[in-house]
């Protein structure tokens, strides 16, 4: 008789003491325990849509490059690569359960950059527009099966944690491996012993960036072997690398100057822009590098990142929305301060920069130098107006010098 007027599940009965969730309709109640397994029948049945994706809700390339355009200064043919290959990933996912005669294959990229160009910036900044599971892994910290370190299998922990450990959306995912040049073999010759962080975990992306069912421990690696592992199936899911591969320079001059003979060798040396030997890069110097054929090979895009010029560096420095001026002056505004940089400072910072050769993070590591002290002085000062003056910029960086040669 207690239980005659409390509410009851329409489909299983029970009460609402009994559920965890009772939702009320416009004639009846359905419990949370009832709705997930009216899903898993749906899903069996295949009545559920694998991708709910349209074509005209996509983001088309030029709109993925337009968006980039707003935090990432230059760099057009990176982007471009990206955009279409993010665009392809969206139409694969589209078509990847309607029975069709051709079939899409994923094709994985590898940005090629120095330090400081915007390779991981682009991968974070593309990652705010992306429909589907993102992350950013670095490969300085996975080693071979067995040994101290990462296993290959923990990126897709890291996307599947991304994707609330739902394995459908994870395996329509992006995956960005950064650092990838810090896994090159050693040698030039294939290693007769371990090379544990080094070839040996090429060997095992191998089977990642191709497509197969990985069993991926959800909790990361050898710390608990008793749990249960979760098959993933990377076949839909896009791999992109970056790495600034220091040094390759090298092994592209030679490879340009070896096949060049005669009195035309004068004319193509001429036509050489040495000061950016990355853009006559070619999957034969990556070879050269220490990347296995067999990496490369799955690899099939490779797209390389201009130097940054004082221009671009200028640019870099005021104009995209999250640039290090703007960031400065918005932290200023939360303490009530109109924060503003002379033009000759600008300048300043932007000379400091080239002379570091650091690229974009060379500007942020010198604006923190200049900035420290006001950051540290000015929220208690009271004061409403703070201006950044060539003389002081000037006088922070000189510190700051004598500071490390103290």
């Amino acid at each position: 008789m207690a239980e005659k007027g409390k509410k009851r599940c329409s489909f299983c009965g029970r009460t609402e003491d009994n559920v965890g969730l009772l939702m009320t309709g416009m004639t009846g109640y359905i419990c949370n325990d009832c709705v997930e397994q009216a899903h898993a029948i749906l899903r069996e049945e295949a009545m559920l849509p694998k991708s709910d994706f349209r074509m005209d809700e996509l983001p088309k390339p030029k709109e993925i490059k337009e968006f980039l355009d707003g935090y990432v200064i230059g760099q057009d043919e990176a982007k471009c690569a990206l955009a279409v290959s993010v665009y392809n990933h969206y139409k694969r996912l589209m078509q990847r359960d309607a029975c069709e005669d051709v079939e899409i294959e994923k094709s994985n990229i590898i940005m090629v950059g120095s330090t400081g160009t915007g390779k991981t910036l682009l991968a974070r900044t593309i990652a705010r527009l992306l429909k589907v599971p993102f992350t950013i892994v670095d490969a300085t910290v996975l080693t071979q099966a067995g040994y101290v370190g990462e296993d290959i299998e923990s990126i897709l922990t890291r996307l599947l944690q991304v994707a609330d450990y739902n394995v459908e959306e994870a395996e329509r995912g992006i995956v960005f491996i950064d650092e990838i040049d810090k896994i090159a073999r050693k040698g030039d010759n294939p290693s007769i012993t371990r090379d544990v962080s080094g070839e040996g975990v090429q060997q095992g992306l191998l089977k990642l960036l191709e497509g197969s069912v990985v069993n991926v421990p959800p909790q990361g690696g050898r710390k608990h072997p008793e749990q249960k592992m979760i098959p993933v199936n990377t076949k839909h899911i896009l791999f992109i690398c970056g790495g600034a591969f220091d040094g390759i320079e090298k092994k592209i001059a030679q490879r340009m100057n070896t096949h060049v003979v005669g009195y035309d060798s004068v004319q193509n040396s001429k036509q050489v822009d040495k000061s950016d030997m990355m853009r006559y890069i070619t999957p034969q110097d990556l070879r050269s590098f220490g990347l296995i054929p067999e990496i490369v090979g799955r690899l099939p895009i490779l797209t390389a990142l201009r130097p940054l010029d004082r221009e671009a560096l200028r640019n870099i420095l005021t104009e995209p929305k999250n640039s290090i001026i703007k960031q400065y002056v918005k932290l200023m505004e939360m303490d009530g301060v109109a924060l503003s940089f002379d033009a000759d400072a600008l300048e300043y910072i932007v000379d400091t920069a080239m002379e570091y050769k650091l690229g974009a993070r060379g500007l942020r590591s010198i604006v923190e130098t200049i900035m420290m002290e006001k950051m540290f002085e000015v929220p208690s000062s009271g004061a409403k107006s703070c201006k950044i003056t060539k003389a002081y910029a000037k006088k922070q960086i000189d510190k700051s010098a004598a500071l490390s040669l103290a």
